[in-house]
């Protein structure tokens, strides 16, 4: 099995921390956040990785080279401009030829990702996507009513919750039939595709070990949560 890791994202949001780096290899602790991802699925049973690179993409191959170093497969993907998430992962469809793994490169999971893989095949899905719950609180009240506009209820700011993507999925080789060649593509529009062809999309949930590093606030939280697991050591 191969893992492809999407990392060839601009970084805008991190900006300027990506202006000379791109956002995968933001050091989290003592080691670049890509680096945390591949020892994660390497621990977990993967040891062959396809990197679907771009924006400053010398940076990465400079850095992990063949993978050797790390007890590793590593071989590149590359693309000439921004593809978006599924774009991007088009680019790796000539290196997978069996059921595989695809992680977005700007988080950073802690949970098992082999439950998953045997969740997915036990499952017999076509793709299995990684979720987790997630609650936030509506800064504004919530009026609702009826048909003939009277007012029933007021939820002064009401906490909402539901499922989100994490950005780490199993996937089929056959999914790259639903990505069009060359240009920007959205993991959503693929997933939606998937559904209305009526293959199996699993949803499967975590409870904990996901940092999403989306941000720059968001990257601080989870500089700040390594830096914690280095002082343990």
């Amino acid at each position: 099995m191969r893992a492809v890791i999407l990392a060839g994202g601009l970084g805008t949001r991190l900006q300027p921390y990506t202006t000379f780096l791109p956002k995968a290899m933001l050091p989290l602790g003592d080691k670049p956040l890509l680096e945390h991802l591949i020892e994660w699925i390497k621990n977990n049973g993967v040891d062959s990785f396809v990197l679907c690179v771009s924006y400053l993409r010398r940076t990465i191959e400079d850095y992990f080279e063949d993978g050797s170093r790390f007890g590793v497969k590593i071989e590149y993907a590359v693309a000439n401009r921004p593809l978006a998430t599924a774009g991007q992962l088009k680019t790796a469809q000539e290196f997978i030829d069996d059921t595989f793994v695809c992680v977005y490169g700007d988080s950073i999971f802690e949970f098992s990702l082999k439950n998953m893989i045997n969740y997915h095949k036990k499952k017999k899905s076509f793709v299995t996507m990684g979720l987790s719950e997630y609650k936030t609180k509506i800064p504004y009240g919530f009026i609702e009513m009826d048909k003939t506009s009277r007012v029933k209820t007021w939820q002064e700011k009401p906490e909402v919750k539901g499922n989100i993507n994490i950005g780490c999925y199993v996937m089929e080789p056959g999914i790259f039939e639903l990505i069009p060649e060359g240009k920007p593509y959205g993991m959503d529009l693929v997933i939606r595709s998937a559904l209305a062809k009526k293959n199996r999309v699993s949803g499967y949930s975590i409870k904990n070990g996901f940092i999403d590093i989306g941000d720059k606030s968001s990257y601080r939280r989870a500089y700040q949560h390594y830096l914690e697991r280095l002082g343990q050591i």
